[in-house]
């Protein structure tokens, strides 16, 4: 863990709270620990970094306020009971930054020598792709809570130890192909702006074939490739201001979104021209006024501002707001998520009030549904390792007067009209023409 955190992003100031719990995380790093009767859990998340503020430490809150909760069985039915079946639970926290080869060393340290019990973690999809075959290879229960390639079920092909409680990039860019075709059925000419990694190239990919399948008179007028975590945009901006396109899509998140909309908004890019953002959620709070009204929107998935209305989302929502003085965005509420997925397929496995074994627990989690503050989550692709949710889109709405951002016109798209089946390529499925897919 670094001795410091240093977030680097224009609009999100990080809280008093938040640094702090950054900076004293309780981490045992003796083997030992394992013994003391504990279920001890690894959390990987960004720390410092761009990626911080809007997105590693709003999902290290969340790990730490369930965790808590949980210890403390104050958490709503059906996870009263307290920790993971009976027994305290003990977080390792660990910082995501530093690359794949790092953190591909700091996985079989959490496994070898901190003796995790199972790893929850990764924002980065270069990250997940590294540790992928690590966490089979270590036989280690290990949880994707949020990163989005779908090349991950490609490097490990018949997962056993492996999970993601999360989508896809395919299902966010399916989805906001859909909801620009059906609420701007007047677009024709698209530009792109993506982080030039996985996440970024995969992104793309899937939103320009999916959305010439759907509107196939539609034309790619610009595509441009910063680095991840550039920070100034003003060739890309001035290559797509040239272009001229009605649309422009982009995955970026985390301090180059914020970056790029400021940016952007400053040079009249955004001018009369409809924005899409596929992880636009995380920066809500902090727009403001610099984004404009009709930017579209979304959480990769029914997180954040899409949540609904259940008894976990009341109990979750106003505690982390409480706690933490902001609400919690979709990185937060998908880092919940997985935590619950592990307690849920633990418990399903393994004796009451015994210490889970690593096969108990993936054979409790594997074709699982277990609830969420998101809703219903389903572990029903990849042979039960892969979570299928609904996605929703919306417009970013900001009442100056008010001084409060809203999403408005929200349409929500279930996870089978959005993921392929299972044994079948994303872009094949695409390409075939959606065959199966259940759209409301």
């Amino acid at each position: 863990m670094p001795s410091k955190l240093c977030i680097s992003h224009p609009f999100r100031r990080l809280s008093v709270v938040a640094t702090t719990l950054a900076l004293s995380a309780a981490i045992s790093t003796s083997a030992s620990a394992a013994d003391n009767g504990k279920y001890r859990i690894g959390v990987v998340t960004f720390l410092s970094g761009a990626a911080a503020g809007p997105f590693g430490m709003p999902a290290a809150n969340g790990a730490k306020l369930l965790v808590d909760a949980l210890n403390g069985g104050k958490v709503p039915a059906p996870y009263a009971k307290k920790g993971i079946n009976g027994l305290e639970i003990e977080m390792v926290l660990l910082d995501e930054n530093g690359g794949a080869t790092k953190q591909t060393e700091e996985f079989r340290n959490l496994v070898q020598r901190q003796k995790v019990d199972a790893v929850i973690g990764y924002i980065s999809s270069g990250d997940c792709l590294a540790i992928a075959p690590a966490a089979e290879e270590l036989r280690v229960p290990t949880i994707f809570f949020d990163c989005g390639t779908s090349k991950v079920f490609e490097v490990v092909k018949s997962p056993k130890y492996l999970f993601r409680t999360g989508l896809d990039a395919v299902v966010d860019n399916i989805a906001a192909a859909r909801y620009v075709a059906e609420s701007r059925p007047n677009v024709k000419t698209i530009a792109s702006i993506q982080q030039n990694y996985a996440w970024g190239q995969e992104s793309w990919a899937d939103f320009a074939l999916a959305f010439s399948k759907i509107k196939p008179e539609s034309k790619v007028v610009s595509e441009q490739w910063p680095k991840l975590g550039q920070g100034q945009y003003g060739a890309e901006i001035s290559a797509i201001s040239v272009s001229n396109p009605d649309l422009i899509h982009s995955s970026f998140w985390g301090g180059d979104m914020e970056a790029l909309m400021l940016q952007g908004a400053g040079r009249g890019l955004f001018d009369n021209r409809t924005v899409v953002l596929t992880a636009g959620e995380t920066g809500m709070e902090h727009f403001k006024a610099q984004v404009a009204n009709g930017t579209i929107i979304g959480g990769r998935g029914p997180f954040g501002a899409f949540a609904p209305k259940n008894a976990l989302n009341d109990w979750f929502h106003p505690a982390f707001t409480t706690q933490f003085k902001e609400a919690p965005t979709y990185p937060a509420y998908k880092m919940v998520q997985a935590i619950l997925g592990l307690k849920a397929g633990a418990e399903k496995g393994a004796k009451p009030g015994s210490m889970p074994t690593s096969d108990q627990v993936v054979q409790g989690l594997a074709g699982l549904s277990f609830e969420a503050p998101s809703g219903t989550v389903n572990m029903s692709r990849t042979k039960g390792h892969q979570a299928v949710q609904s996605v929703s889109f919306g417009e970013y709405q900001f009442d100056t007067k008010a001084g409060k951002a809203t999403v408005t016109k929200v349409k929500t798209y279930a996870g089978e009209c959005l993921m392929p089946p299972d044994g079948t390529a994303s872009a094949d499925w695409i390409k075939a023409g959606f065959p199966g897919a259940k759209c409301n």
